[in-house]
């Protein structure tokens, strides 16, 4: 048994690539810092750059997490979200990718009953 327990947290193909590709980008950055070679660091800031599109087309292929808890059977990061094709509800990332996935991933209203109750000591 982990030490975090049962739980999800969130690791996909999406996820890894993104930071594997923005750490490159940093170290590049970062050696043109320390080279003094000011390209290097925007070049690396460029590889930065290209993680987040990286990141965002993966999760709109299904390679990414909706927000909020996923079933036990999906915690595998090798799991591919069938519903992205829709559009995630919440999710700006699906909102800004087109008209059809923006009415999808609209933010739904909230209920009565999920609000916290007023605070009555006033």
């Amino acid at each position: 048994m982990s030490a975090q327990g049962h739980e999800d947290h969130g690791h996909t193909v999406a996820g890894w690539t993104g930071t594997a590709i923005a750490v490159v980008g940093f170290g590049v950055s970062g050696l043109g810092v320390v080279a003094n070679w000011i390209p290097g660091v925007f070049v690396g800031l460029g590889v930065v750059a290209v993680a987040a599109v990286v990141t965002w087309l993966l999760h709109l292929a299904g390679w990414g997490k909706p927000s909020g808890p996923r079933p036990a059977s999906e915690w595998d990061w090798r799991v591919r979200d069938t519903a992205a094709h829709a559009g995630h509800a919440d999710c700006l990332g699906c909102r800004i990718s087109g008209p059809r996935r923006a009415a999808a991933a609209a933010p739904r209203p909230r209920s009565a009953v999920s609000l916290p109750a007023p605070d009555s000591s006033a």
